[in-house]
């Protein structure tokens, strides 16, 4: 318990920081206890509720930027991560047949309990030079290639494809620009609308911009309860519109790129719920959760014609957005 509680102490979010108290009282009971002085296991369980009901509180009165904060949390899990936790048989599938591989998405075949399926994603890193080598989850446009060349193997072989959602774009880099990226992005759109199985699309950290949307466009589209989802980053909306990246907390709110507001809006058909404390306190729990609500919304779908699944598809992006009147 001592090494847990210094470990969770020690990647703490700034609105956390009410919980540092507790946690070192935690330590200290710990060690009374393990140095044989006095029997403390009654105290030590009393100060872990109390840590869980001040987590749980905090967690229920997150702002839009703290929510933000948690989306990005280095200790959240990774696309990689979850496959590892929800499926079983993973082989990965490298390259886009046309130019290189993008490590940046990574993409192949699983099974989802009996079930063979196509799975893809966006991978950030743990260290520093994970994340180097993984663009910290910024596809390249052999990356968008590759997810399409696998989609197509899905319907080839009538797999339904799972993506996993967590990046802050698409990569801005020039040869990006130069091989195309906004094409690569606009081609998966079109050919997304077109497939003929079903698709399930994760948020489950960050969702920004058209590098969310390149192997976003599922017949349900659900996100776990601490993701975000939207078109540019908080400080990117801030710095545009009020010349002033400070912002970002009015920007988040104006954006409306939380779970609750985008569940409203009917961007998103489900929120997953996440641990308390955020999936980056039990990833193991987080991708269970994740593992319930596909294949509860996969289940209606694989009973659809293919026709129906291209209808349902397109109806549910044609009703997004709604007119305001005075």
């Amino acid at each position: 318990m001592k090494d847990k509680s210094k470990k969770l102490s020690g990647i703490m979010l700034d609105f956390e920081k009410p919980l540092q108290e507790l946690y070192d009282k935690l330590d200290n009971l710990t060690a009374v206890s393990d140095e044989g002085k006095l029997e403390m296991t009654e105290e030590i369980r009393l100060m872990e509720k109390r840590i869980e009901s001040a987590r749980r509180d905090i967690y229920s009165k997150l702002t839009p930027i703290q929510i933000v904060q948690v989306a990005r949390h280095m200790k959240r899990p990774t696309t990689l991560e979850h496959i590892d936790s929800i499926f079983t048989d993973f082989v990965e599938l490298h390259g886009d047949r046309n130019f290189a591989d993008d490590p940046a998405l990574v993409t192949g075949i699983a099974k989802l309990d009996s079930r063979s399926v196509v799975v893809m994603g966006h991978q950030k890193g743990r260290t520093t030079k994970e994340n180097i080598y993984r663009r910290f989850g910024m596809a390249n446009p052999e990356g968008y290639r590759k997810a399409l060349r696998v989609m197509r193997i899905a319907e080839r072989y009538n797999k339904p494809i799972i993506s996993f959602i967590d990046t802050s774009g698409a990569y801005p880099g020039i040869g990006a620009e130069e091989r195309g990226q906004a094409e690569a992005i606009a081609k998966n759109l079109r050919e997304m609308a077109e497939l003929t199985v079903p698709f399930i699309a994760v948020v489950t950290g960050e969702g920004g911009s058209g590098g969310a949307l390149g192997i976003g466009m599922g017949n349900r589209v659900l996100m776990l309860e601490f993701a975000i989802y939207s078109v540019i980053s908080p400080e990117g909306c801030a710095s545009i519109l009020f010349r002033d990246a400070k912002r970002a907390n009015e920007a988040a709110v104006a954006m409306k790129i939380t779970a609750p507001d985008l569940l409203e809006l009917g961007v998103v058909d489900e929120i997953i719920k996440e641990p308390i404390g955020g999936a980056h306190s039990d990833g193991k729990l987080t991708s269970h959760l994740i593992k319930a609500a596909i294949i509860k919304n996969l289940d209606p779908l694989l009973k659809l014609s293919h026709r129906e699944l291209i209808a349902d598809r397109y109806n549910k992006f044609r009703k997004m957005g709604v007119f305001l009147e005075d």
